[in-house]
């Protein structure tokens, strides 16, 4: 379903406009503006938001996603050809290779059809929700108009049971992205697909093309759902704060056209301010869970102390999941990829976990790393990757004679998944542990941005602290002690070099995401969009702010997020 020739990306005869990447890494400015919530001292390292910050009057000092600055920027990129897709998203019933599973999807599969366009081109997706709860659609990585993010009560007014929703925008980057829901932990059923956006100045020459997808899967297995699993995690402490908008209002206070493109959706909230209240840095249980939720969570604590990780710095996740899929099947039957010797493929990797950082190797091969987060690299060959959530990473490989595994590792998890490629023969093999799962390993601060999409030195205009907070015990994920408020702003303005400082003040690693913009990693790294944080770790990024709105900063594990450890990036007028 994922296999693709590269004649046949190259055959598609879709015509796009050329590719634009930006440029570079700047040193510390000896006076840069420091920014933290309002209300906030944005010099003060860490401390966390005043209680009651005044946000009164924030959606008028902030550019509107439905404002004049976001249509203006995207007339700059122009629209190109238009390429139209429909997705329905429904309960259905998947095949996951183990077992048949009730979960929801895209068009009834999981990975969702793969959606392909070239750099230029103008997506036009209805998103139809069939779901039991309200949805959107967020589209990881793309750096696209704010109105068409995805992020309900902050860009978009939720999609209702039974109501469609039109996205529509130039896709100007090329690149490896993905596609899920911002609802909840939506996230962790079988809501995601891949999207690739082809460069029509393609350097890299290859025979053939895969799209990998990898994920960690709970649902419809003994009655667990993500949802249950996040009730279970928060003991009792209420909804996602990460949705105290689903209700249908809209933060910014103006939705403009958006009733045109889509439904005027309302929904229950997931949260109230009660619930707020719970998840600040001294909350502890509110509500006792019934005795059999009880049994679980003190068994499933129990299990959660071998799930240790030397490289993640110690605990590698909170849930332990009974499957682990590669473009969603188990490994007791995985997908096959079909080549002939010498035939150099590229792999598109994307973890599209919930809660799992996976190691990936092909057994028997050395990979060639040119791509993270959709932006080329310095090529960097490796035995195996190590890929946080909503991490993604294009590889070459030159493919030798025979039959090797695609071996995946949960890591700190124990258990894997894998996919095979076959250059002849069809029956069943029984692999070894490859070695190179064990070999030279590379992760993202290894690597170096290529020279074309450095960023142009500079001083930062502005510094940002975010110190990711909170503890396993208590779960009070937040983000400088304070869980997601859409109310709550770190102010940038157009044209600034900006630096975020993330700090990992928790005993846990983050996976921390940024949309609508790339950043740069230290010392000429890589340009990213997701960047992994270990405990107790410090990394600054550097960005320019040149995609107005209001912008999502998350942990992308979902259970961390949704129980606070959310912000939002604001471009003040």
């Amino acid at each position: 379903m994922h296999e693709k020739t590269r004649r046949a990306v190259l055959g598609t005869g879709i015509a796009a406009a050329g590719s634009g990447l930006l440029a570079a890494c700047g040193s510390p400015g000896p006076r840069p503006r420091a920014g933290g919530p309002d209300g906030v001292d944005g010099n003060a390292m860490g401390a966390p938001a005043r209680p009651g910050a005044p946000a009164d009057d924030a959606p008028a000092r902030y550019v509107s996603p439905h404002g004049p600055e976001v249509a203006a920027t995207e007339r700059r990129r122009g629209p190109g050809p238009v390429r139209t897709f429909r997705l329905t998203a429904t309960a259905t019933t998947l095949d996951i290779g183990a077992r048949k599973v009730t979960s929801w999807a895209y068009e009834d599969q999981v990975p969702g059809r793969e959606i392909r366009v070239t750099a230029g081109d103008t997506i036009a997706l209805t998103l139809a929700n069939n779901l039991p709860q309200p949805t959107t659609l967020h589209w990881h990585g793309i750096r696209l108009r704010n109105d068409m993010d995805g992020v309900p009560g902050v860009t978009q007014r939720p999609i209702k049971t039974g109501a469609a929703f039109d996205y529509r925008f130039t896709a100007f980057y090329p690149g490896t992205y993905w596609i899920h829901p911002h609802s909840g932990v939506q996230l962790d059923r079988g809501l995601y697909a891949p999207l690739i956006v082809e460069d029509p100045k393609e350097p890299l020459k290859y025979d053939k093309e895969w799209v990998v997808v990898l994920d960690d899967w709970l649902d419809g297995v003994g009655g667990r759902t993500p949802d249950k699993e996040f009730e279970r995690l928060n003991a009792g402490k209420g909804g996602a704060v990460g949705h105290a908008m689903d209700d249908g209002s809209m933060d910014d206070g103006s939705m403009d056209d958006d009733g045109k493109r889509g439904a005027k959706a309302t929904a229950k909230p997931t949260a109230t301010a009660k619930a707020k209240a719970t998840l600040t840095a001294k909350a502890t249980p509110t509500a006792k869970p019934t005795p059999k939720p009880k049994a679980k969570t003190k068994g499933a604590r129990k299990k959660a102390a071998p799930m240790e990780s030397r490289l993640l710095g110690g605990h590698a996740g909170d849930v332990t999941y009974p499957y682990y899929l590669v473009n969603g099947r188990s490994p007791e039957s995985p997908q096959v990829f079909r080549a002939k010797r010498g035939d150099r493929v590229r792999i598109r990797i994307i973890n599209a976990g919930g809660d799992t950082a996976f190691r990936v190797a092909l057994g028997g091969h050395r990979m060639t790393v040119t791509h993270t987060d959709g932006y080329p690299v310095v090529p960097a060959k490796t035995d195996a990757l190590l890929l946080g959530m909503g991490e993604r990473y294009d590889v070459l490989v030159t493919v030798k004679d025979g039959v090797f595994p695609l071996a995946v590792i949960a890591e700190g998890k124990g258990r894997s998944a894998m996919a095979v490629l076959r250059t002849r023969g069809k029956s069943p093999v029984k692999f070894p542990r490859p070695k190179e799962l064990d070999g030279e390993l590379l992760t993202a601060d290894r690597l170096k941005a290529a020279e074309d999409v450095r960023l142009t030195p500079k001083e930062p205009d502005r510094i940002i602290r975010m110190r990711l907070t909170g503890s396993m015990r208590r779960w009070d994920w937040a983000i400088n002690g304070r869980p997601y408020d859409p109310s709550q702003r770190y102010p940038v303005r157009e044209g600034e070099r900006v630096r975020i400082s993330f700090i990992n003040g928790t005993d846990m690693w983050h996976p921390v995401h940024l949309h609508g913009h790339t950043f740069a990693l230290p010392d000429g790294g890589p340009r990213k969009d997701t960047t992994v944080l270990l405990p107790h770790h410090k990394v600054n990024v550097d960005l320019d702010a040149d995609n107005p709105g209001l912008w999502m900063v998350h942990c992308h594990n979902v259970y961390h997020s949704e129980s606070g450890m959310m912000t939002i990036l604001g471009y003040q007028k």
